[in-house]
């Protein structure tokens, strides 16, 4: 049938739903195809690799396995992204052993396919998992996560798919008064994690992730296994912030613990809108940076209804590396207004915080963090901004206005100063360190169904990132890449990649974006690793980025 006959065909009443049927079938059959043609592809190809096609058929899964499904959305943690309209893979590659990394690298560059890699699916946009071309595999590195704690050198490797909850377990076994400046949520992958530079409550005396990377193991785009002394300097350097999945496959990391006290003290702390929350902020603002070094305080701006009224709650959550008394008068000489009192506090070791920060409850015992399924996935949408100048009063006080009038957007300030001021921009690709007092992120999550309730959500947290513009920073307005925002620029990956990647590299890395970009066009020239807001290649010698 030509498409006249087509066009003809759906007017005919009791015809169209046959053609429909048909046309569904159709379009269902074409996708298989598409699917076992790039399977049957990989396969060929793994095959030349000299892997045995036993292993091959135990790591290669397409849509028709019965397993495809649960492999797939074991590591969505975005519900936006697990809905019958997302774009799947045709195949996903879950490697066991570094010839099977190669392999997937080699293959996805002979047969042109885009290569998605996937450590722990935390990103907030789904890049690892979602693609906006037709054709896309996954390379899934969960099965990659032996960890292993030399307590002796006070070093360990951990491979790329472990999560931060095994990290901290491991480490925890060899030691009580060691652990790794790394983020709060402990089913977060390491891979995407660490290469993006990431941080948690030790952030202020330790600084981040990359800040206590010493080694690395990576595959390149042309299959090889690099330790740091093959890679060299550069790449190294662009790998500790400047996200790996620009640069080949992560394969393990080796870092640096660090010492912490054998005990430590929390405390999480409220204040209302109309009591002391706007005084408490605003303090909160002039000392953020200036606090004990030991001292991380968290602060959330939540829109509630309290009493029937609708309001804005300030909690205050803090760490500090020492025990309740010196906090106390830490606190009470630093931060008088927020009025800490020795029983909000809670003395524990440094793993029981990482239980109490990862919302467990106080008897939970610490094998709970062995756990890779979150307690919920939710839908949600992210955003980052950094705070260089304290917010007024008055600007505080219509900030709380407009948080009620939007409805749900909550914000995140993480305080900064401390061992963050003492690290040049240039260190790591990561710049965001002297100058700042805070970053904030834009927090909302759904449970809701649907593009609507997708569009209204997200459009929240447009509104409310719009209205901060006065208050942040600006020329660039800085971004953070650990809270991947697709809003603030994308790449298609064609002949305008380097301007396009501008537009977001700017955001995420100042003035290290063209040092990031001089690198990928040495050790990926053919951009292999490519995604929607990777680091782009110089387009020399006319040279095309491929799509």
């Amino acid at each position: 049938m030509d498409h006249k006959g087509i066009r003809s065909a759906t007017t005919m009443g009791k015809s169209s739903p046959y053609l429909f049927l048909v046309l569904f079938m159709f379009l269902n059959y074409a996708a298989f195809s598409t699917a076992d043609s790039v399977y049957d592809s990989f396969v060929q190809c793994f095959s030349k690799s000299k892997i045995p096609h036993s292993e091959i058929s135990n790591i290669i899964y397409s849509p028709t396995n019965p397993s495809f499904t649960n492999i797939l959305e074991d590591y969505v943690r975005n519900r936006r992204f697990n809905v019958s309209t997302t774009p799947k893979p045709n195949i996903i590659i879950t490697p066991t052993t570094q010839l099977h990394v190669s392999a997937a690298v080699l293959c996805s560059k002979k047969l042109g396919i885009q290569l998605k890699i996937r450590s722990g699916g935390h990103d907030y946009e789904g890049i690892s998992y979602v693609s906006t071309k037709d054709t896309f595999v996954i390379l899934d590195m969960f099965n990659f996560r032996t960890i292993d704690v030399n307590i002796k050198d006070e070093t360990a490797w951990v491979q790329s798919g472990a999560q931060l909850g095994e990290l901290y377990y491991r480490i925890w076994q060899k030691s009580k008064v060691h652990a790794f400046p790394a983020g709060v949520c402990p089913t977060v992958g390491v891979g995407g994690h660490i290469s993006g530079a990431g941080y948690g409550n030790l952030l202020r005396k330790y600084g981040l992730t990359v800040d206590h990377m010493i080694d690395a193991q990576i595959v390149d785009a042309n299959g090889r296994v690099l330790d740091r002394a093959s890679m060299g300097e550069d790449l190294f350097w662009a790998i500790r912030g400047g996200g790996g999945a620009s640069f080949g496959v992560i394969l393990a990391y080796k870092i640096k613990l660090v010492p912490v006290p054998p005990v430590v003290t929390v405390f999480r702390v409220e204040r209302f809108q109309n009591d002391t929350a706007i005084d408490t902020v605003f303090q909160y603002q002039q000392i953020a940076e200036k606090m004990d070094n030991d001292l991380f305080i968290r602060v959330l701006l939540q829109p509630v209804t309290r009493n029937k009224v609708r309001s804005v709650r300030a909690t205050f959550i803090g760490l500090f590396l020492g025990n309740s008394a010196r906090l106390v008068s830490t606190t009470d000489s630093q931060f008088p207004v927020l009025g800490l009192k020795k029983s909000d506090c809670k003395e524990m070791s440094w793993i029981d915080s990482v239980l109490y920060w990862g919302n467990f409850d106080n008897t939970t015992a610490p094998s709970a963090l062995l756990s890779r399924v979150p307690d919920s996935v939710n839908f949600l949408k992210r955003k980052s901004d950094y705070v260089k100048t304290p917010i007024s009063k008055s600007g505080l006080e219509s900030l709380f206005k407009k948080m009620v009038d939007i409805g749900k957007v909550g914000l995140v300030f993480n305080s900064y100063g401390g061992r963050m001021s003492e690290i040049p921009e240039s260190e790591t690709p990561f710049p965001h360190r002297a100058g700042n007092i805070f970053k904030i992120q834009y927090s909302v999550n759904w449970d809701e169904e649907g593009e609507e309730a997708d569009k209204n959500y997200i459009d929240q947290s447009r509104q409310l990132y719009s209205f901060m513009k006065p208050f942040v920073s600006n020329n660039p307005r800085e971004a953070y890449l650990n809270y991947r925002d697709l809003d603030i620029g994308t790449t298609d990956n064609g002949k305008n990649s380097y301007s396009q990647g501008k537009v977001y590299g700017n955001k995420y890395f100042k003035k290290n974006f063209d040092r990031l970009v001089k690198i990928k066009t040495q050790v990926d020239p053919d951009n292999v690793f490519r995604n929607e807001q990777s680091i782009p290649t110089l387009p020399v010698g006319g040279r095309k980025s491929k799509g």
